[in-house]
């Protein structure tokens, strides 16, 4: 694969969880420049007109020769090579296929993949987009309502089994996948957040008899 990870000038970027700053390598392919999303717009138009509501919009370059330039190119590279060949997928990165670009800015995340029980991301047999849409706006953990929803929805894609109708519901899948399980990784089995004993306990907690 021609497209890298550079080392060399730096970008000031702004997170897309909170508002603090961090500072990363930008995305290097080689002997390709920054062209801007208007460039990107003749072929994916589609994902360009909704680009503006994912919080992705928010990269901000500060020194890779287009001040105050953000979008497509801060996880896809510098794209002028890419425009040039007709859209040839050796000359733009591609996080669908190789999440390192990805973890540039997902640090904590790529620590998560690295526990005992996580989803295989880094081992190649899924990626972050088959869960996450990085163009669009429901990039986070939905916090409840019709998004909540959809998160159980994404989780049914493969966890069929686990989330088909069942006579006797357990109510927490009301609440979300993610209540009892950490979607990246975790030390415990079943990707838990906790042991299973206190884990269920939160919910199912022993009833006092009488004195």
């Amino acid at each position: 694969m021609a497209a890298g990870l550079s080392a060399g000038a730096m970008i000031f970027l702004i997170s897309c969880a909170t508002t603090s700053t961090t500072v990363v390598a930008p995305l290097e392919i080689p002997g390709a420049h920054f062209v801007g999303n208007q460039a990107c717009a003749d072929c994916h138009a589609d994902i360009v007109r909704k680009f503006p509501m994912s919080p992705h919009a928010r990269l901000h370059f500060e020194s890779a020769g287009m001040p105050g330039q953000s979008g497509c190119e801060s996880c896809h590279g510098p794209g002028s090579e890419h425009i040039r060949t007709g859209g040839s997928a050796r000359l733009i990165i591609n996080p669908g296929k190789n999440p390192e670009s990805c973890f540039q800015c997902h640090l904590d995340v790529h620590a998560e993949f690295t526990l005992p029980q996580h989803h295989p991301v880094i081992e190649g047999h899924m990626s972050c987009v088959d869960c996450h849409d990085p163009h669009g706006g429901d990039i986070f953990k939905p916090a409840g309502g019709l998004a909540m929803a959809r998160l159980n929805q994404n989780c049914a894609q493969c966890h069929q089994a686990q989330t088909r109708p069942f006579v006797f519901e357990h109510e927490a899948l009301r609440e979300g996948c993610t209540v009892c399980h950490s979607p990246h990784g975790s030390i415990n089995r079943k990707l838990l957040v906790e042991s299973d004993p206190n884990l269920c306990l939160r919910c199912h907690a022993q009833a006092q008899g009488p004195n």
